[in-house]
C-alpha cells in the first residue's frame, strides 16, 4: 500500500549491493521503504553468509567489505520506516490504468518450499528494481551432465553452506568472476585443477590496458585481483588463457572433461585437445541480466540491459533500476547505483551534494563495465564445439541440429515458429539458461536472424516467478487457507 502523508512509500526489490544501498539512501532522503528479497538475508551473491546453525568465526575473510555491509545492514533493518521481507519472491508486476504511477508488486511471502506463502500487493510511490544477474553458460557436448555446474551456483553452495561441489575441479569460461569463484572452492576444501579463460592473452591484455589511466579509481578491484591471484600461486593452481572445456564425458555423471586452445575468435584449434580427470566443472561466459520483473514494468532495454537515465530513472512511470541489470561493472557500481536510485525515488535531487560521490563512482564503474566487455568478449567462433546432438535447451531436449534446421528453413525461420517448433525456450527455465546461447545461434546468418528471440521476448511474463494454483487463488494478505472473507490490500 502507498505510504501516509506526505512520505513516499518505496519498494526496493533485490537486497544484494544495490538493494541494500537503495533502500538506505531512499531512508536518508525519508521515505519509507519496503526491501524485499527472496533470500532469508539481505546480501545477495556478492554477501552470500553461511546458515547461522554454523556462521563462520570471521566472515570477514571470506567477503570483501564486510564492515561496511555490516554496517549498511544493521542501519537497514534497524530503520523504523524500514520493513524487510525476507523468503519474498515477486511473482508479477502489474501496470496501474492510468500509465503515470509505479507498478502494483505482487509479492508471495514464505520459503519457496513451504506450504503457506502469503500472497500481498503493494502499491508503492516508487519501484527501485536491482534483481542482479545469472551465469551466462554456453552449451557444450555433455554439458547435462550431473556434476557440471554454473559458476555462481558452485560459489553459492561454498560460500552460503560450505559445500564442495567436487574433489577435482576445473573451473572454466570467461571474466574475471572466475578468480572469486576458484578461490571460494579453495577455501571450502576442493582441488581445483585449473583455471581456464577462453580469451587469449593478447585480447585480455588489449581490453585491461586501454585508458590506463582509469585504473587509479579501481584501487580496490586490484587489491581484490592480487588476492585471488595469490591465493591461486600458493595452491598451485594455473590460470590458462586462451583454453576452454570444449566437451564434458561421464557415465551418468562427469568424469573427465575435453579442453581445447582456442583461437581469438573461440574456435577449437584441432590438435590441442586435452583430456582431465575430473568429478565437477564450474562454468561460466558473462552474466545475463534478470530481466523479468523490468520487462513486466514496461521498462525499456538497450543493448540487452534496462536502460536508465543519469538518476537511475527507467522509461517506465515511477520505476528505478540499479545493479547488474543496468549493466555488468562489480559490486562498487552496484552499490553507487543503487545508492542513486534509492535517492530519487525518494524524491531526492539527483545532483544534491549528498550524492555527488555515488555519481562519480557509478560513472567510474560504467568506465570499468566497458573495460570488461572489452577485455573479456564471447567469441563468434564457440559453435565450432557443437555436435548435431548437443542439447542446447536442456528442459525441452532440443539439439543443436535440431535448432538450426528450423532457424535455417524459409518456412519455419521465423521466431514464433522456432520456439513452437522445437520448443527451445519453452521450458520450466523460460529460457533463463539457453535463451542467449538460442538466439545467438538462430540470428548467425545475415539473412535468417531471429529479432523475436534476441530481443526482450523471452523475458515477457505475466507471471515472473512459480506460483501454486491455490496461492494465486488465495486473498492477498492472507496465507491459503484462510482466504475467506478477506479483502485485497490494495
Amino acid at each position: 500500500m502507498s505510504g501516509t502523508g506526505t512520505r513516499r512509500h518505496v519498494v526496493v526489490v533485490g537486497a544484494g549491493p544495490a538493494g541494500l544501498a537503495a533502500a538506505a539512501a531512499a531512508l536518508r532522503a525519508g521515505a519509507r521503504v519496503t526491501l524485499l528479497d527472496a533470500s532469508d538475508r539481505p546480501g545477495g551473491q556478492y554477501h552470500r553468509m553461511l546458515p547461522a546453525e554454523y556462521e563462520a568465526e570471521d566472515n570477514g575473510r571470506l567477503h570483501h567489505g564486510w564492515d561496511a555491509f555490516q554496517r549498511l545492514r544493521a542501519h537497514v533493518e534497524s530503520h523504523p520506516n524500514a520493513e524487510w521481507w525476507p523468503d519474498s519472491a515477486v511473482w508479477a508486476l502489474e501496470r496501474p490504468d492510468d500509465g503515470t504511477s509505479a507498478p502494483w508488486v505482487h509479492v508471495l511471502r514464505g520459503p519457496a518450499d513451504g506450504a503457506g506463502r502469503e500472497r500481498h500487493v503493494l502499491a508503492p510511490d516508487a519501484l527501485v528494481l536491482a534483481t542482479g544477474a545469472h551465469d551466462r553458460v554456453l552449451p557444450f557436448p555433455g554439458w547435462e551432465l550431473p556434476g557440471v555446474f554454473t559458476a555462481g551456483a558452485a560459489q553459492a553452495l561454498a560460500k552460503g553452506e560450505r559445500v564442495v561441489v567436487g574433489d577435482r575441479v576445473v573451473v572454466a569460461g570467461s571474466g574475471p568472476f572466475l578468480l572469486p569463484v576458484a578461490a571460494s572452492l579453495l577455501e571450502a576444501g576442493s582441488d581445483v585443477l585449473q583455471v581456464l579463460e577462453a580469451n587469449a592473452a593478447p585480447t585480455v591484455l588489449r581490453g585491461w590496458a586501454r585508458r590506463p589511466w582509469e585504473l587509479a579509481a579501481q584501487a580496490g578491484k586490484t587489491a581484490e585481483l592480487a588476492g585471488y591471484t595469490g591465493l591461486l600461486a600458493r595452491h598451485r593452481v594455473p590460470y590458462r588463457l586462451g583454453r576452454a572445456v570444449v566437451e564434458a564425458r561421464g557415465d551418468g555423471r562427469v568424469e573427465e572433461v575435453v579442453t581445447a586452445r582456442l583461437t581469438a575468435g573461440w574456435t577449437p584449434v584441432p590438435g590441442t585437445e586435452r583430456t582431465v580427470a575430473v568429478d565437477a566443472v564450474c562454468v561460466t561466459h558473462g552474466f545475463s541480466p534478470q530481466l523479468e520483473l523490468p520487462v513486466a514494468a514496461g521498462c525499456g532495454l538497450r543493448d540487452g540491459f534496462v536502460e536508465v537515465d543519469g538518476a537511475q530513472r527507467t522509461t517506465a512511470p515511477g520505476v528505478y533500476a540499479a545493479g547488474e541489470i543496468t549493466g555488468i561493472a562489480g559490486a562498487p557500481a552496484a552499490r553507487a547505483e543503487g545508492l542513486l536510485a534509492g535517492w530519487t525515488a525518494a524524491g531526492g535531487d539527483p545532483s544534491d551534494r549528498a550524492v555527488r560521490a555515488a555519481v562519480r563512482r557509478r560513472d567510474q564503474g560504467r568506465a570499468f563495465a566497458a573495460r570488461l566487455a572489452a577485455a573479456h568478449p564471447i567469441g563468434t567462433g564457440w559453435p565450432g564445439w557443437l555436435r548435431p546432438d548437443t542439447l542446447i535447451c536442456r528442459c525441452e531436449e532440443t539439439d543443436y541440429g535440431t535448432l538450426r534446421a528450423a532457424a535455417e528453413d524459409p518456412a519455419t525461420g521465423a521466431a514464433r515458429a522456432v520456439k513452437l517448433g522445437t520448443r527451445a525456450g519453452l521450458g520450466p527455465c523460460q529460457a533463463r539458461v539457453c535463451g542467449p546461447a538460442v538466439a545467438d545461434l538462430c540470428g548467425r546468418r545475415p539473412d535468417r536472424a531471429v529479432p523475436g528471440l534476441a530481443s526482450a521476448s523471452h523475458h515477457r511474463r505475466p507471471v515472473a516467478q512459480p506460483i501454486r494454483l491455490g496461492e494465486l487463488a488465495a486473498t492477498p494478505g492472507q496465507p491459503p487457507e484462510e482466504k475467506e472473507n478477506s479483502t485485497d490490500e490494495r
